[in-house]
Formats: structure tokens, sequence, C-alpha cells
């Protein structure tokens, strides 16, 4: 069955390690979407980090989507949501303490902000406001506003310390949130039964497709579920061991253009 929906995670897999589109995957996802095969960023980024990317991929019009925050949200580019799901209050409460006990960064990822309750902030923290192009606010915990949309929280710190903590992360929160890492220096916090592999199989569903008629390209772990979600998976080259075990598909790496050279192979050749 032909390939109609390509979900693409963007750190590691679409850019390259200077977090730049190549010319070969620009041209790839081009001649994916003039054939009519939808093609989706699936990144645990707000939409805000990946808006630049859209606008060089020429993913800009009504009938184009986006999965942002591993999944907590998914819409349309013009701005319509079709999944929105949020933690609330006691959650980051909970997750900001077990952080302090811990001895963790950590921040929260709201929908104009990233805030952090450290008053010596993570350079991880501070490279992330850059990275997806979001102001950084400083809040202490009785500042924050109970209110505000939280899509996810972040355990955030030097490779060393967060791989210490893991097992006390998962351990914590895995039975009733979702956790992934989706880098060395990030632990990510999601409502339970967020991942890019739901979001991806309903908008699959809303599409009329078969997940044998999806396929995805990930490296990290919060790719895993669409990678085993979709009919075909690619793990990168330089994707975790897990991801490869669970893809059908090896392809080249993140400076290699790999994703373009899946999307030839499985999309463009059949």
């Amino acid at each position: 069955m032909s390939i109609k929906l390509i979900a693409i995670d963007l750190d590691g897999t679409l850019l390259n390690d200077n977090k730049q589109l190549t010319e070969a995957n620009i041209a790839a996802i081009n001649a994916a979407s003039k054939i009519g095969v939808n093609v989706v960023l699936c990144t645990g980024r707000p939409i805000t980090g990946i808006q630049r990317y859209l606008t060089q991929l020429d993913l800009t019009n009504e009938k184009e989507y986006a999965v942002t925050y591993n999944g907590a949200l998914a819409q349309t580019l013009t701005g319509e949501t079709l999944t929105k799901h949020t933690l609330s209050f006691e959650d980051y409460l909970t997750a900001e303490a077990f952080s302090r006990k811990i001895g963790v960064h950590f921040h929260v990822d709201g929908k104009n902000h990233i805030y952090t309750a450290n008053k010596n902030i993570s350079t991880y923290t501070v490279g992330e406001s850059f990275l997806v192009e979001m102001g950084l606010r400083y809040r202490a915990v009785n500042e924050m506003d109970p209110n505000l949309e939280m899509p996810k929280v972040m355990f955030i710190d030097d490779p060393k310390v967060l791989s210490k903590a893991r097992d006390q992360i998962f351990a914590k929160f895995q039975d009733n949130f979702s956790v992934v890492q989706s880098e060395p220096y990030f632990i990510e916090l999601m409502p339970q039964n967020v991942s890019k592999g739901n979001a991806v199989t309903e908008l699959a569903a809303r599409l009329n497709l078969t997940l044998d008629q999806v396929m995805a390209i990930g490296d990290q772990g919060n790719d895993l579920s669409m990678i085993k979600a979709a009919g075909t998976g690619v793990a990168m080259e330089n994707a975790i061991d897990e991801v490869k075990q669970n893809a059908q598909f090896i392809t080249a790496n993140n400076n290699e253009s790999g994703v373009a050279k899946a999307i030839q192979k499985f999309v463009l050749e059949k």
C-alpha cells in the first residue's frame, strides 16, 4: 500500500547537527508533497520552534498539519486545534518539588514562554529558549499562574547529572504520565497517553488513512511510539538502539540527508 502520510521528527532527524535543513531533504519533501503525500513535522518543540522550517519546506497551507510537544498538541498550520492535552497545576507542583529533591534543573513549556523556578538557570534551559524561539521567564513556584496551560514539563540538566536521576524520574512518574527522554539532557513529562504515536494515529484516522499508509522517521525515545505505530518505521543511523530495533529500515544519519533517502526509497521510487 502506498504511503500517504510521512511523520518526521525534527532534531537529529530532519535537521543536521547545525540545526539546518539540507537541500536534499527540502527537495525530497517538496517532491512528496507535489504528489499528494501529507508531510507532518512531529516534534517535542512548540509551534514557534518549527515555523521557519515549515516556511523553508513550503508546508504552510491550510491542509498542512504539525504535531508539537511530543503529541500533546496537534493542529493545522492555520491554527485549528485537532488534539490538545495539558498538565494540571498539581502535576506541575509535584514534578517541580521532585526535581529539587533529586537535584535536577526543571522548567515548564507554556504557550508563549518557558518558565523556571531555578534561580541558577540551567544553560540547557537557556539553550532551549533560543532553540524553540520562546522567551524565558523566572517564576518562583508561588508566583506561577495556576491557570497556565502546560503541555509538558522538562527535567533538564547535564547528561551526567540526568543519567544518574533517570531511573528515579521514570519510576516516580511513568505509571501516571507519559515520560520520554528526547535528548541526553532532556526528560519530558506529558499527560498520560500523550505520544507522537497516538497523535499520528489520530491524524491518520482524520485523513481516512490506515497506518499501513504511514511512514514515521525518528532517532530518539520520544519517536519510538510513532516508529512502532507506523506501517513503515524508519530509524536514523544516529538513532538510539531501541529505535533501530523497532524500525523496519535504517536510513543514513541526519548529516547525510537520511530523511531524503528514506522518502526516495519508500515514496518517490514506488
